[in-house]
This record gives C-alpha cells, structure tokens and sequence, in this order.
C-alpha cells in the first residue's frame, strides 16, 4: 500500500484518498463501514455474471419468452453514473450541467443528431419515474440486460412489452434475487469465487481502533449473509480479535439504508443466531448485534453525532447522499474504478496534453473568429464593403483561414478524445468525466462525499490524526 514500507509516505496515487471537503481524522470519534463493496469485495465478473443469469431465471418464471435465454452478460458494456430513460429505452450519460453526451438506445448508439432531437430541444428533468439513475455496482447487469430486452422485444414477433415495463420487471427480479437468497446461498457456498479477500482490511481496521475510535457495521444485509461474509474476511486474521463481531462496537445488520436516515424504524436486538430477542431496545451493548434502527436513534444511543461520525459506503445515494442531507454526518465513497481510471490516465499523460493543447487553441480562434466576423458585420452595415473592398477582401479571406483551422482543429480534439475514452470504456468514456466536463456522478461525488477512494484499506496509508485538506475551489476568473 505505502510506496516506501520503510519510511512514512503517502500511498501511490490510485490508493489515496481524496478530499471534497476538509476533514480531521483525529476529531471523528467513531467510524462506520458498509459491507458490500465496502468492506466486502467482490470478484466482479462472477458476481455479475450470477445476478444475469438469476434475473434471466426470474424473468422466464415471469412468462417472457424462452428466447431470452441466449442473452448474455458483457461486463464492458456499462459503467457507473449513467441514467436510464424508461420511456424511451436508452441509457444516457449526463454531466454535471445535466447535459446529455453518450446515449444507447438498446445497444445501439445514438447519432449526434438523434441525441440532439430527443434531449435537447425542450428543458428535462433527470429525475423520477420517468428516469432512474446507476449509482451502484450491484446495477449493472440490470442496465446491461434491460438493454438487451429492449433490443429483443423491438424484433421479436411475439406479444410486445414496453420500454418502462421493462426496467420495472428487470429490477424487481434483481432485487428479488438479493432478497430472495437465491444470489446470495450460490456467493456464500462458494465465497473465494465471489468474494476478494483484502490482506490489509484486518490491520486496517485495527489501526483505526488502536487510536481509540470506535467502530460500527451498518448494512442492508441481513445477520446470516453478513456473518459468513465477515467471517471469511476477518476470522482468524489477527490474534486480538477472537472473531469478526470483536472489530466493531456496534453491528447493525438490514438497516433499510436509505430509510435508516430518514426514518423512525425502531433497533431490534439480535442473539448470536441473528434471532430477534428484543423489540424496541432499551439499550445498546458493547459488540451488540442489531437490525433495523434509524439515525436518531443510533445517535442517542452511542453519544456520539454530527460530526463526530464518519460513515463509509459505496452507494452515491443510500449511503452518501441521503446520510449527508439528513444529517451532518461525515462522508467516504469507494469508488473501485478509481484505481483503474487513475493508472489509464498516467499511461496517457501525452495524449491528454495534446487535448488541453488543442483546446486551448480551439477557444483562441473560436474568440479570433467571432471578432472577425462582428468587423465583417460592421462594415457591410456601414456599406464599406464597396468603399473599402481590399481590406474587406483580405478579411474575410483571413476569417475563412481562421473558420478552416478551427474545424481542423475541432475534428482533432474529436479524434483525440475517441481515443483517449477508448482507453477508458469503449461505450462510455471515464466514469468522472462526460467529454471535458465532469460527470453527473462526478459532481455528486464531489457535493456529498467528504473523501473518497478506491478501497477502504487505502485508509492504512494515512496517520490516526491525519488533516484531509481540499484543493482549494477556484472559479473561472481564478484559473490560469
């Protein structure tokens, strides 16, 4: 993780952590984890591939056509962030203007001109029912399938299901098979083909507590799941902690995030077994299993709130965004795709200057040819087109060069970007990043998360009273 175990050092770049918003490590009291890709990572091919073929399983249960079956998942066709337009059946990616850049209509692209027509010739609203946004892992072989079903049911010959009908069959199925238990009895019987066991989480999590903070495990998982999950992280991992329950002060299991913010649902106590025992509790206990509970509650109980907790997830939504607009809880995103997106964009550090090369010179001629153009106006207005013909002559002869090269330089920029996003997914781009703007996700990373990161073990390379500073925010004036 260090990039000099011998010596203190910062983490290499794509396991650091980065900063939104200031936040001192030694002032958080207590510290708490989600578990699926949080503390719980999985092999994501075969994760994926599972929740496909389940989905395909509940679908044909469902009654739609034996066909489906030949279907497959391709774990490259989409990312995170993107935003589903039910009505329609495309797959968008929006930036943070809420301009719309990439779309799929099934799984075909859509021209420029077709992506003009649709969304950019009246004001949308990105928002529910009408459009659903990817803001997890767990979503994307539901936005890859959903693709294909609207691509298979434009050809088929059969009864005709609608584009929205189809994202609400799709994600019920997906989400009836994370509930179900029929995603999770194949992951759990079979947990090292599923589940990536971190050497660092362990050590990670100790060092935490050894600087006195507390620790708690807040998941939509229910006990079972979540005791044979980390149990194969953490049992057995270091001599101090006779099982996994001994790394957290509090363990709350099926906490219906985002609800748990936002709602009143009272804690349930659990024994060993995951068995409720006891319901509302009076109390919490040192290592105590609990389900359900909300924010307030939790607060009252532990005596600790505010900005005293620092709470870690992967979900943009249920555990950033609505933790961070409910309360002032402090905030961490994992992001797995950062340790990817950052190691591509070192290896093309060349290309990318050419691009800011390119587009700064862009803005030049754009600015020179506007200036032409409003002289050439002036002067056919003033009727000194025939008075002053050579000088009108030679300028616009010089504006026509000018228009020439900022096209040349235009398709340049164009080619160039192609390749770069190339790199990245061929279908979507960066994950941060929409063309030259950043993402939709990219914004809301920024807006809600305090920090982020690729894992949570990258929090071994950084001392218990670490300082978090944010660039500063410089506005357009402010740049260079």
């Amino acid at each position: 993780m260090l990039a000099n175990p011998e010596s203190p050092s910062l983490p290499n770049r794509p396991n650091q952590v980065f900063v939104s918003r200031n936040l001192r490590l030694d002032q958080i009291s207590i510290i708490g984890f989600d578990m699926d890709y949080t503390l719980a990572r999985y092999h994501r091919k075969h994760l994926e591939t599972l929740a496909h073929r389940i989905t395909l399983d509940k679908l044909l249960k469902r009654g739609y056509p034996d066909a489906i079956k030949s279907i497959k998942y391709d774990p490259d066709f989409v990312i995170r962030g993107l935003t589903v337009d039910k009505q329609l059946g495309n797959i968008l990616k929006l930036d943070r203007h809420s301009h719309v850049g990439h779309v799929f209509h099934g799984r075909r692209k859509l021209t420029n001109e077709e992506r003009r027509k649709v969304y950019r010739s009246e004001k949308i609203h990105f928002e529910p029912p009408r459009f659903a946004t990817v803001d997890t892992l767990f979503s994307l072989p539901e936005m890859c399938l959903y693709a294909d079903l609207v691509d298979f049911f434009e050809q088929y010959d059969g009864p005709k299901i609608d584009n929205w009908q189809l994202f609400v069959d799709t994600r019920e199925c997906i989400d009836e098979a994370h509930k179900d238990n029929s995603l999770k009895s194949i992951v759990t019987a079979d947990l090292p083909h599923y589940v990536e066991k971190e050497p660092m989480l362990a050590k990670t999590l100790h060092k935490l507590r050894s600087s006195g903070k507390k620790l708690f495990l807040l998941t939509n998982s229910y006990y079972k799941y979540t005791d044979k999950l980390m149990s194969y992280l953490l049992n057995d991992e270091l001599s101090e902690y006779p099982a996994w329950q001994a790394y957290f002060d509090v363990v709350i299991v099926g906490a219906s995030k985002p609800g748990f913010f936002t709602k009143n649902e009272p804690f349930a106590k659990l024994d060993e077994d995951g068995t409720i025992i006891e319901r509302p509790i009076k109390k919490f206990e040192r290592s105590g299993l609990y389900q359900g509970g909300n924010r307030k509650s939790f607060e009252k109980f532990v005596r600790y709130s505010g900005e005293e907790i620092l709470y870690v997830g992967d979900h943009i939504y249920g555990d950033i965004l609505r933790s961070k607009k409910a309360s002032l809880w402090r905030t961490a995103l994992v992001v797995e795709e950062l340790e990817d997106e950052i190691t591509i964009i070192s290896e093309n550090t060349d290309l990318i200057s050419k691009i800011n090369l390119l587009e700064k010179e862009r803005r030049e001629l754009d600015a020179l040819a506007n200036l032409q153009r409003q002289e050439l106006s002036s002067m056919e207005k003033a009727e000194e087109k025939t008075q002053e013909t050579s000088v009108y002559s030679r300028l616009k002869k010089d504006r026509d060069r000018i228009k020439r090269q900022l096209r040349q330089v235009s398709k340049r920029i164009n080619t160039l970007e192609t390749q770069l996003e190339q790199q990245f997914n061929k279908n979507w781009g960066l994950v941060f990043k929409e063309g030259q703007e950043t993402s939709r996700f990219g914004k809301q990373v920024n807006d809600y998360a305090c920090l982020y990161t690729s894992r949570v073990t990258n929090f071994f390379g950084y001392s218990n009273y670490q300082y978090f500073r944010g660039a500063p925010e410089l506005l357009p004036h402010e740049q260079t």
